[in-house]
């Protein structure tokens, strides 16, 4: 009887103690449900990006007063956050073919420290020389050629969209504004590429619209290349 009890006291000391991690488990699983951090970072960095887009739309007013125009008033909060993919840059050796006198050279995106030169519109519009008139080819990319000699696409895009304008927001974040074409009609989005890292963000404008010629934005934008008679 005497060695009984001492088992039965470590018994009952076990089952208390699996009762209480048991407890204690299942408050720490309340209190994470309770503070979702994962969620909280994610709308703050949302607001950050949008931040960072607002900055650009002040930068780029004919771009935001064209598109204001058909969808109305535009502000970075009204931009969610689609995708974040990183880029397989398909680096080659390339110089940057456009040069000084070309219709396109005005348009170009020299890099703010000099590392090289972004291009939205040469494989876009066929401006060439030998060409009546110039015209759009129904894709789109961007392209950086860096200052040492290399090549590397950053984004590409179908015949679904158009890649309309840029700007260096800093020297390693480099933004491209265009749209795109849903089911639902025309869509203003943003890309937040990030140059070093290769990773974007694509941002999609909560609200579009049924009707917009695709190269109006273009006509404005490329004062040295007539798009108006074979745009398409």
């Amino acid at each position: 009887m005497f060695q009984l009890k001492p088992m039965k006291g470590i018994f009952n000391y076990l089952v208390a103690l699996i009762i209480g991690i048991f407890l204690m488990a299942c408050e720490r699983g309340e209190t994470a449900e309770e503070s979702p951090v994962s969620e909280v970072t994610t709308e703050n960095e949302l607001e950050i990006f949008q931040g960072k887009i607002d900055t650009v739309l002040m930068a780029k007013p004919v771009w935001i007063n064209h598109w204001s125009e058909v969808v109305g008033l535009i502000s970075g909060e009204d931009f969610e956050l689609i995708l974040t993919d990183s880029i397989d840059p398909m680096e080659m050796p390339e110089a940057n073919p456009i040069k000084e006198g070309d219709p396109l050279f005005p348009y170009q995106f020299l890099h703010p420290k000099g590392k090289g030169t972004i291009d939205i519109y040469q494989y876009k519009v066929e401006a060439q020389e030998i060409l009546d008139q110039p015209f759009l080819n129904p894709d789109s990319e961007v392209i950086w050629y860096r200052a040492d000699g290399m090549r590397e696409r950053l984004l590409f895009m179908g015949p679904s969209g158009m890649f309309e304008d840029g700007y260096w927001l800093n020297e390693n974040e480099f933004v491209v504004l265009g749209y795109f074409q849903e089911d639902q009609g025309f869509r203003p989005m943003v890309w937040v590429i990030d140059v070093n890292k290769h990773r974007f963000r694509q941002f999609r404008l909560t609200k579009g619209t049924e009707t917009y010629l695709p190269e109006s934005y273009l006509d404005k934008k490329l004062k040295a290349v007539d798009l108006t008679s074979n745009g398409i």
